[in-house]
């Protein structure tokens, strides 16, 4: 899923819902990082204060999550390293165009 740019920085969560993606998204089991507390996105477990250690389904879960955002990240970085996203990023809204195909392109891998 990707959201609508942004004009000026915003928070994790306050920009996930700004952008359309929540809306976009629905009820979609959606992964996150730590920076979108509070949006019902998965993110992973913490300690409570005072906390020592985590239930081991809790760990089990935060094993699986990094897991797959490892994957994602390590997109990101070959999408950089080939530079398919740099001149896009100068043009207005073509980062915004080149992931919607790049995610239109990933989902006709689930679609048969």
């Amino acid at each position: 899923m990707v959201g609508r740019p942004l004009p000026v920085n915003r928070h994790d969560s306050r920009g996930w819902e700004e952008s359309g993606a929540k809306a976009a998204v629905g009820t979609t089991t959606t992964l996150a990082d730590g920076g979108y507390q509070g949006t019902g996105l998965v993110i992973p477990h913490r300690r409570a204060a005072g906390q020592a250690e985590l239930p081991a389904w809790k760990e089990e879960h935060n094993r699986y999550h990094k897991q797959v955002r490892a994957r994602i990240e390590h997109t990101f970085a070959r999408m950089k390293t080939w530079k398919i996203l740099r001149d896009c990023r100068l043009k207005g809204e073509g980062i915004h165009h080149a992931m919607l195909g790049i995610a239109r392109l990933h989902n006709l891998t689930f679609a048969r």
